[in-house]
């Protein structure tokens, strides 16, 4: 998703933000006017066919609980209706976050029929039998691994849509359907593959929410955030009363450095998520944990740092509260670790917050705790948090802040144990670093980077805490190798657009290499991003200086 197409970092965010704001007062999910526009006809009597488009509309912003309810809904109001059974189905596949409740599906279709072949001669159309033909090969009743069942569902859609090419939502499902084969994996070709076709869809319905939902997981990366931009600004006008759909638009904003526009998305999907929960007396499971770290991000990429330390209690506050899928306390933990790293607050404050330590955080934590003893001349307690990092190599890993998504946590947790791996490259180089052996040091620093670069890219905040080629352009920089960390703060920056300390890095190295000119520009960008900083944030004045720049209503 990059925000290069769009206003830079420190651009007015206003008409979009004041949208947002607005739809954080969010109504009833079951307002279909709030949730986009589909045609999508059916053999449904019309009184069951009013929730059933209601289930649909919510199925394609994955607000997968509030579809289910209305899916059964239909099923209640017209008992043999088979498509109501389809879609109930469908809400328990989470194509992106790698999760499926397979026996909740079957049971759910087992409620039309006690077979497929039962369940297919219930929908008395072509096109419906297709659908639960579809739907069917996603559950395989036979068995067979996930993988081969998302590939024979996504071949099932093909078909579907070639047969109905006038169905703008199976084309879409097929779109989604091409993108959850691919098994958390960003493989280009196909993620192209699967924006064209529902590029199609969004230029026949621009309301569709589904076209502009899906659009931004396609392009959800730096390289091609730009062509995401379009759906990113109208995704929460289409679908203002769906959590996701509020915070969608901020993929493409992350990644493109547009944090007062990142803030402004997660602002509102996060109050949504939490009136949600007060409106239907759910617990602090309902709450978007997702939408609160990426919150917590922008805070911090703007310098607003008290904001961002109000974000941490809220989910500590939750994580305290037991919420029983494990997410609340995977999103404390990640968030904790940003917020330490990002405000550079070694000692005291959140550093010194007790997070959990088992198995699943263990490395993130050691890490963290690894470099902020390396910042305070703590070699020793360094080299112990190294040790047991190292210890630590087979442990289950939690799950990002990037996917804290669903009900569950991800169950492919090798993006995490990658970025792991990286962290332990990195503060073994730090902990050489502070040896003087920074031949050693910069070496291993550079060999994180580059297996880094090798990691799938993750959107939204990074997995690894503090990036390979910006903690290297650090270190070179301290070694007054100027050049080559202008560099190393340039790679991160085009793999994390508008991070603000390699923007610092950037600026800093620039100037100390005497190109005066784009010192400033980095300068200048930096001081945009801040904006809005709190006054203690420590390299403010020199931001403000260096940049010559004033900013709006600070001195």
């Amino acid at each position: 998703m990059s925000r290069a197409a769009g206003r830079g970092a420190g651009g007015s965010a206003l008409p979009f933000a004041a949208v947002l704001l607005a739809a954080a007062s969010v109504v009833s999910a079951q307002a279909p006017a709030r949730l986009g526009k589909i045609d999508f006809p059916t053999s449904g009597s019309p009184e069951a066919q009013a929730p059933f488009r209601t289930g649909a509309l919510l199925l394609h912003s994955f607000e997968f609980e509030d579809a289910a309810a209305a899916f059964r809904q239909a099923q209640e109001i017209q008992p043999g209706f088979a498509m109501a059974y389809w879609g109930e189905a469908m809400t328990y596949n989470h194509p992106l976050w790698a999760e499926q409740d397979r026996d909740a599906a079957l049971k759910a279709l087992a409620k039309l029929g006690p077979s497929p072949e039962a369940r297919r001669a219930k929908a008395p159309t072509p096109r419906e039998k297709m659908y639960l033909d579809a739907v069917e090969a996603l559950y395989a009743q036979g068995g067979g691994d996930k993988t081969a069942r998302d590939r024979a569902y996504e071949e099932a859609m093909e078909r579907l849509s070639a047969a109905f090419p006038d169905d703008l939502d199976a084309a879409s499902f097929y779109a989604l359907s091409i993108l959850g084969a691919c098994e958390g994996k960003r493989d280009t070709a196909r993620y192209m593959k699967a924006a064209a076709i529902v590029e199609e869809v969004f230029a026949k319905n621009p309301e569709h929410p589904g076209a502009a939902h899906y659009l931004i997981h396609c392009y959800d990366d730096p390289v091609h955030a730009p062509l995401g931009m379009r759906a990113a600004r109208v995704y929460a006008q289409i679908a203002p009363a769906a959590t996701h759909a509020l915070h969608m638009p901020s993929h493409i904003f992350l990644a493109s450095g547009m944090w007062p526009e990142v803030v402004s998305s997660n602002e509102a999907s996060w109050k949504a998520s939490v009136d949600r929960a007060e409106r239907q007396k759910l617990g602090p499971d309902a709450h978007s944990f997702h939408a609160l770290s990426w919150l917590e991000y922008g805070y911090l990429q703007q310098g607003r740092y008290a904001d961002a330390r109000n974000t941490l209690a809220l989910m500590e506050k939750d994580a305290a509260a037991g919420a029983s899928s494990g997410r609340a306390t995977a999103g404390f933990v990640a968030m904790r670790a940003a917020y330490v790293v990002e405000t550079r607050r070694w000692k005291g404050d959140a550093a010194d917050l007790k997070v959990p330590s088992d198995g699943m955080h263990r490395d993130l934590n050691l890490f963290v705790t690894g470099l902020a003893a390396i910042e305070t001349g703590d070699r020793a307690g360094a080299e112990k948090s190294l040790a047991a990092m190292s210890s630590a190599g087979g442990a289950a890993a939690a799950p990002s802040a990037a996917h804290m998504h669903g009900a569950a946590a991800s169950s492919d947790a090798s993006g995490r144990a990658s970025a792991d791996t990286v962290l332990r490259q990195l503060l073994d180089a730090q902990i050489l670093f502070s040896k003087g052996q920074r031949d050693r040091a910069l070496a291993a620093a550079k060999s994180a980077a580059a297996a880094e670069d090798g990691l799938n890219y993750e959107f939204g905040p990074p997995d690894v805490v503090k990036p390979a080629h910006e903690l290297l352009g650090e270190m070179l920089f301290a070694a007054g190798k100027a050049g080559d960390a202008r560099e190393e703060f340039e790679a991160a920056l085009a793999r994390y657009p508008g991070r603000a300390l390699s923007l610092l890095g950037l600026a800093r190295a620039a100037s100390k290499a005497g190109d005066a000119a784009a010192a400033r520009d980095a300068y200048g960008k930096l001081a945009a991003v801040w904006s809005r900083a709190d006054a203690d944030v420590p390299e403010l004045a020199e931001v403000r200086r260096e940049a010559a720049v004033k900013v709006a209503g600070r001195p």
